[in-house]
């Protein structure tokens, strides 16, 4: 049986890559996409996000249609896939979802499907949410994206998310499933329980959950889990997931059987890159299958490391859990005679939560991030700053990323059953080498190491993450219901939006070093570059 991390998920992420490195695109960015203008007419307006360099080579500028080339594919690249794509006949109705109507739903809909035309808490299908707003006059100025050498404005748009006058599901013939994956990320049962209250108010009846992952899929061992309000009423004041984590899975053919045989058409998939890169893959199975299947992902990953979004959930609590860990190191390090205190934190390939953990608890000496080298001897090495902080404060505390410093350990080669390589202990590394390099320079040092990952994982969200988990639950509802497929729903500049899936999963978000906030992080830490 060939799993999702290798036979589905890997050959689609680095298909990505060759498409983009072959046509000289930019990494996911936001599209060129049609806005009304006062008259109601769709115009065309021009999307783009920051190239790296090794990109903007295959762009000749020189060329006057340059910026409308790459209008074309933005527009192409971001629009998002409709179930009329598959089905043009598709015929819409008016929407089950209003406010103003709090009246049960009946389950026949005899009556008609209720609507409130004078209800105005509609999205309209053109509306657009700006993605980047800051104006770089120059490529040198501190973060700045652009996409040629002027640093030439142009305006990136992408759809806005929330629910629509018009819905192309019947609610009594909605059989809609949730499935969580990965690793645990806490929001998760606060996602879960939104959809499940959501799909009610729309009228859907029959709501089940998937459990421990895409193994639920083809384990015959392991039955759908009923959901409806009174089961998860009270399920987001615990954390964890409800309907239990898994990694890997079956292929992407027998989820889509599985789909078929269960007669589930809305799929609600909550998980990182790699579960989203699944998502995709089921989403295009059931186009080529012509099955009228809505799948809507919702990104969870406590990294903070999917593209385009300003958060996702799980991060503000990751970084306020991050701080107890912080404090008792430097209540460690500060209490004992020459103490040193390392803290190991989350963050395989981005170093969002070391850096924002780092920047709010201002115990912080040195912050190490995977974007960023470093190395651990020498005179710009991290020993000898910390021997300089040892002699001038007596303590030094250290906020490592768990994906940092991965060049100086031993590979191993291992993966696990994402497919992701089993990283050496940086935490550990640094422990050692720090006890070895005071102990050669004959001066005492008690360095205390913590690892918090599992207790911070499994922690109930926070107020701003349940607030997060609760409008992006509902916007997935709301994107399924709209007819929207293949897409997932997330943040951008503090607007809830819809992006499609291939766009946010072809890489990894990380850490610009010339960032203000990285900026902001070493003035605080007040640290060398330990190149």
């Amino acid at each position: 049986m060939g799993t999702l991390s290798h036979a589905a998920i890997a050959p689609r992420l680095a298909a990505l890559h060759h498409h983009r490195a072959s046509h000289g695109l930019s990494h996911p960015s936001s599209p060129s996409l049609r806005l009304p203008t006062s008259n109601g007419v769709a115009k065309k307006s021009s999307v783009v996000f920051a190239q790296s360099k090794s990109h903007n080579q295959h762009i000749d500028f020189s060329d006057p249609d340059w910026k409308s080339k790459f209008q074309r594919d933005f527009e192409r690249r971001f629009n998002i896939p409709h179930i009329t794509d598959v089905f043009p006949d598709a015929v819409p109705i008016p929407s089950t979802f209003c406010l103003r109507m709090r009246t049960p739903v009946i389950e026949d809909f005899a009556g008609g499907y209720p609507s409130d035309e004078e209800w105005h808490g509609y999205i309209n299908n053109n509306d657009r949410v700006l993605l980047k707003t800051i104006y770089y006059s120059s490529p040198t100025s501190a973060g700045a994206e652009c996409i040629d050498p002027n640093c030439t404005w142009v305006e990136q748009w992408v759809h806005r998310a929330g629910p629509r006058e018009k819905i192309y599901f019947k609610p009594e013939e909605v059989k809609a499933a949730i499935v969580t994956c990965g690793g645990l990320c806490p929001g998760l049962n606060d996602v879960i329980r939104q959809i499940v209250i959501t799909l009610e108010i729309y009228g859907v009846k029959k709501i089940v959950g998937i459990p421990y992952g895409y193994r639920g899929f083809s384990d015959k061992e392991l039955a759908e889990m009923p959901l409806s309000r009174k089961v998860v009423q009270n399920v987001h004041l615990s954390g964890g997931s409800l309907l239990g984590v898994s990694r890997g899975g079956p292929s992407v053919s027998e989820m889509v059987d599985s789909l078929e045989e269960r007669g589930i058409n809305m799929l609600f998939v909550l998980g990182g890159n790699g579960t989203h890169a699944g998502a995709d893959a089921i989403h295009t199975e059931c186009r080529k299958r012509r099955l009228r299947v809505a799948v809507v992902g919702v990104p969870k990953t406590i990294d903070n490391d999917i593209l385009l979004m300003d958060k996702t959930f799980g991060f503000d609590t990751a970084v306020e859990e991050a701080q107890r860990a912080i404090s008792s190191a430097y209540i460690e390090a500060h209490s004992a005679y020459h103490g040193v205190g390392i803290v190991k934190l989350m963050g395989r390939s981005s170093g969002f939560i070391a850096m924002h953990a780092s920047l709010s608890s201002g115990q912080i000496d040195i912050c190490l991030i995977p974007e960023v080298p470093f190395q651990m001897h020498g005179p710009h090495g991290i020993l000898h700053h910390l021997k300089y902080l040892i002699q001038t404060k007596g303590s030094a505390v250290v906020c490592v990323a768990e994906g940092a410093g991965q060049n100086l350990l031993q590979k191993t080669n291992a993966t696990d059953a994402s497919g992701n390589v089993v990283f050496g202990d940086i935490g550990v590394h640094i422990q050692q080498e720090t006890k070895k390099y005071f102990k050669e320079a004959g001066v005492p040092v008690d360095v205390k190491y913590i690892d918090p990952t599992y207790m911070i994982r499994a922690c109930r969200a926070n107020a701003s993450d349940g607030i997060l988990c609760a409008v992006l639950g509902q916007n997935a509802v709301h994107g399924a219901f709209a007819g929207y497929s293949g897409i997932t729903v997330g943040t951008c500049n503090t607007h809830y939006v819809y992006l499609p899936i291939p766009e946010v999963i072809s890489h990894p978000r990380l850490i610009d070093p010339n960032s203000r906030m990285w900026h902001r992080c070493l003035t605080s830490t007040g640290q060398p570059d330990f190149v």
